[in-house]
């Protein structure tokens, strides 16, 4: 590898090391490279850039030599309502709580989320790349506000921020680095293997007063960042069946981390939070020389990690945070059906939009601790273009995710309402070389 070729990778990997967090399916992205977000992730039979083994690994026999360097500019609006006048309680013999009544935005609103890829043949048969990307969606600031306690005794303490310990929220950064190795088995069709090595970084503030409910209290909150790291892997496999109709499959695996140990008493199994497995199968059709449209359907297994998809009750009624069965977001495994179209113009301009839904995985159960993790997006309307600039390509691509909300009874104080609620809009721009 070059000098040059080599500083454009090491650049990449520095740009994903400060990728923050971003929801959109779940805290998986709509979509990863800027054609495929333009066309609202749909490209499981279509890759169309270097960031193809995020999608499906096969893509990376197809797409040719290129560098492909951007950043999304995303912007999340994310809020809560509690609704009624706490009543207090306890349970286990400990006292529960009730938040508000009140209504907060989360401060954290803007991020800049880079990416990074690379394609190089090796014959003409065979091809490697890289991507480097990120996923995220528990970055959360909820300043002001308090909370309510009820004393063994029936007295009542109430303390500032959410949860009556200050500024709450939580900041999760997820980036993947995806070394992957693709071939041809026929002229238009290949297979394809990516080796997915992952870090994590976690913070959460504001939790203290979960303290009764948490097996290990000195490692639940306020711990600073505390870093994870692991692996697995991803394959693929894409081609024509037809002049007009290409078919893709792609599977990736779960990824086993190591642990938050600084919040092994928040976190179910001492602090593990490994990435779920997701499953994509898709087809892409020329209904004319200028126009291909794609349709993908995408599976999220959520709920095989503990930390995600156990529910807060009856978790905390036969575990603690933190314990082997310990409560968690009780996040549902998502499905999600996504539509894209690309338009060829002339002098090498293209048009690109799309669709994409999937019903949100929190439970109207569940609203209390996603506070912290609103992921409730269903929808996404994308647009975008790619226009040839002599041998390089600029592309750009709109994500618009209308407002969803997601309404249940407070677990730990039940006379109380609670409703989250998030919309979000993303603008993400990329240069091919």
């Amino acid at each position: 590898m070059s000098k040059i070729k080599g500083s454009w990778l090491l650049s990449g990997l520095a740009l994903a090391a400060v990728m923050p967090a971003h929801a959109t399916n779940g805290y998986f992205s709509h979509g990863y490279g800027t054609q495929n977000k333009a066309m609202a992730g749909a490209g499981v039979a279509l890759s169309l850039d270097s960031l193809a083994p995020a999608t499906n690994p096969a893509g990376v026999a197809f797409v040719g030599e290129r560098t492909d360097v951007g950043v999304a500019m995303f912007a999340p609006d994310r809020n809560y309502k509690a609704s009624g006048q706490p009543t207090g309680g306890c349970f286990q013999g400990q006292c529960t709580f009730g938040v508000g009544p009140q209504q907060i935005d989360s401060t954290a609103r803007l991020f800049p989320i880079p990416h990074f890829g690379m394609t190089r043949a090796l014959d003409d048969e065979s091809a490697i790349g890289i991507a480097v990307y990120g996923n995220g969606g528990m970055n959360t600031r909820y300043e002001g506000g308090s909370a309510t306690f009820i004393t063994p005794q029936g007295g009542k303490i109430t303390g500032a921020g959410t949860f009556g310990a200050g500024t709450t929220g939580v900041d999760l950064t997820q980036v993947f680095f995806a070394p992957t190795y693709a071939r041809r088995f026929r002229e238009d069709a290949a297979w394809g293997v990516t080796a997915i090595i992952a870090y994590q970084q976690f913070e959460a503030r504001g939790l203290g007063n979960f303290a009764p409910f948490s097996s290990d209290p000195q490692h639940l909150t306020d711990n600073g960042h505390d870093q994870s790291y692991g692996g697995g892997i991803r394959i693929g496999v894409q081609g024509a069946v037809s002049d007009k109709l290409r078919l893709g499959a792609s599977y990736q695996s779960r990824i086993f981390m190591s642990e938050f140990s600084d919040y092994a008493g928040l976190f179910a199994e001492q602090g593990d939070m490994d990435i779920p497995s997701s499953a994509s199968i898709g087809l892409a059709y020329t209904a004319t020389p200028a126009m291909t449209v794609a349709f993908d359907i995408q599976y999220i297994a959520y709920s095989e990690v503990d930390s995600v998809g156990n529910p807060m009750l009856p978790g905390l009624a036969t575990a603690r945070l933190g314990d082997d069965n310990g409560a968690g977001f009780g996040w549902d495994d998502m499905t999600i059906y996504k539509l894209g179209a690309r338009w060829q113009m002339k002098d090498g301009f293209t048009w690109m939009a799309g669709y994409s839904y999937g019903e949100q995985p929190i439970p109207d159960s569940e609203v209390l601790f996603n506070i912290l993790a609103p992921g409730v997006i269903e929808q996404h309307f994308t647009l975008g273009f790619a226009d040839k600039i002599g041998c390089h390509e600029l592309s750009m691509a709109f994500m618009y995710a209308p407002a969803k909300s997601v309404k249940g009874r407070n677990p730990l104080d039940p006379a109380q309402t609670i409703e989250l609620e998030m919309d979000q809009i993303e603008l993400e721009v990329n240069f091919s070389f």
